[in-house]
Order: C-alpha cells, then sequence, then structure tokens
C-alpha cells in the first residue's frame, strides 16, 4: 500500500491541488487539503480492505467536502468571533416595565371603549379596523348598507379616540 499510495500522491497531487486553488482562493489552504484529502484515503483503504473503486473520484469527492466543511466552518467563526462588547451595545428593544404597564393600561382602556359601544356597532368596528374588512364586505355581511357602516363605524371611532384620550 505504501508504495500505491506515493504513486497516487505523485500522479494526483497537482491536479487535486490546482482544483482545490480554484476552488478555495488560498494555495497554502489548497495544499492542507490536497495532504488531508489523501490522508482520508489511507484512512479508507486501511479500514475497507482497499476497497476503493474509484480512486479518482473518491478523492475528488473528499476534497470538495474537505473545502465545503472548510467554508462552512470559516462562516461559524465569524459569527461566533462577535466580541461580547459589541453585542452589549446592541440597543435593547425590550420594553421597559414602565413603558409594558403603560401598553397595557393603554389596551385595557381601549378594550372598554370597544366593549362600551352598541352590540352593531362593536361588531362592525371589529369586522373592519381589527379584522380587515372593507366596508362593502362588511355591509354584505351584515346586510345593511354601506353608508350605514360608515355612520357606525365614526360613531364607534369618535367613541374610541374620546375614552383613548383622557
Amino acid at each position: 500500500m505504501g508504495k500505491d499510495l506515493k504513486g497516487l500522491f505523485r500522479d494526483h497531487r497537482r491536479e487535486l491541488q490546482a482544483y482545490l486553488t480554484e476552488t478555495v482562493r488560498d494555495p497554502e489552504l489548497a495544499a492542507d487539503l490536497t495532504q488531508e484529502t489523501f490522508l482520508r484515503y489511507a484512512r479508507q483503504i486501511e479500514d475497507a480492505s482497499g476497497a476503493v473503486q474509484h480512486v479518482r473520484s473518491y478523492l475528488y469527492r473528499t476534497a470538495r467536502n474537505l473545502a465545503i466543511d472548510h467554508v462552512r466552518q470559516q462562516a461559524r467563526q465569524r459569527t461566533d468571533a462577535v466580541e461580547n462588547d459589541i453585542l452589549d451595545r446592541l440597543a435593547d428593544d425590550t420594553p421597559s416595565v414602565e413603558d409594558a404597564a403603560i401598553s397595557r393600561q393603554r389596551l385595557d382602556v381601549l378594550r372598554q371603549a370597544v366593549g362600551d359601544l352598541p352590540d352593531r356597532t362593536r361588531r362592525i368596528f371589529i369586522l373592519s379596523r381589527l379584522e380587515g374588512m372593507k366596508q362593502k364586505e362588511v355591509a354584505e355581511l351584515l346586510k345593511i348598507s354601506e353608508s350605514s357602516v360608515r355612520k357606525h363605524l365614526a360613531m364607534a371611532l369618535q367613541h374610541v379616540m374620546q375614552r383613548v384620550q383622557r
């Protein structure tokens, strides 16, 4: 096996290294990956009792996989290398306890204001403003005119705005 591996290395190293240099754009890395490719081939033939039928294909596939693994590892290292102080300087978009409490109070006032509306007006408001239906769709669903929908919406909006602004 030793002589066969040396001959194989001599026969295929240059073309494999050229392929890897073109792939990874770094001649030194390509040389390292070429050596690793042949080391893996040597391990494969030891483990599998020499059972590699298409040696050249095996070498290229192994070299390609090593290059892909290297690129992936480099991408992970770039994201892992962000310093903690940079992360600490990023703005925290979590609302403060005070802001969250104010938002809950506003939401409670809004719920109460909508709840105080007459049933039909509330339903029209919810369909139009919360569920996003067009006035024409609301009118068809409730079997009323579009002008009636507009009047109910105007009344609902006026009531809600007055309650929220208090």
